[in-house]
């Protein structure tokens, strides 16, 4: 498992590299759209589309993934402040230094020195949320977190 878990991340991780993700210049020039835009980026997202659309339509009619008991599908819906706050920052952040995570934990070991200040303020804020962030809703039938929130049990 920790095999294919490596497999998994070094694909995603040449991705990355192959499509300019983890240079800021291009990513900015993809987000300049009043300027001069490279449109080179949407390619890179359409394709993604692409593959993506027809994996999870195949994903939702299998009774349980490959190398799992069972899928983990978001069951919330709703929009709410968090989900807009959280959304907004990720797109200021991203339009301002031209980085989201994964691009930038792949970066490092291309430019460490420019982006190192990047990935170490996301894990501050990853951590001072973990340490005051409230807690959203559980699940009703469960009581286990929703999907795709941690849980945060005494």
């Amino acid at each position: 498992m920790i095999l294919l878990s490596l497999a998994a991340g070094l694909v995603f991780g040449i991705g990355l590299i192959v499509s300019a993700m983890v240079d800021p210049a291009k990513v900015l020039g993809f987000l300049d759209i009043a300027g001069d835009w490279d449109p080179s980026l949407a390619l890179v997202m359409g394709g993604a589309i692409l593959v993506t659309a027809p994996a999870f339509a195949l994903a939702r009619r299998m009774g349980a993934p490959l190398l799992a008991p069972r899928f983990e599908w978001p069951t919330r819906r709703d929009i709410d402040a968090r989900l807009i706050g959280g959304a907004a920052l990720f797109g200021i952040g991203w339009g301002l230094v031209g980085l989201c995570p994964g691009p930038a934990l792949a970066a490092l070991g291309f430019v460490p020195g420019e982006v190192l200040v990047f990935v170490a303020a996301m894990l501050a804020g990853m951590g001072l949320f973990h340490l005051v962030g409230t807690p959203r809703a559980k699940a009703p039938e469960t009581g286990r977190a929703l999907a795709g929130e941690a849980s945060v049990d005494a």
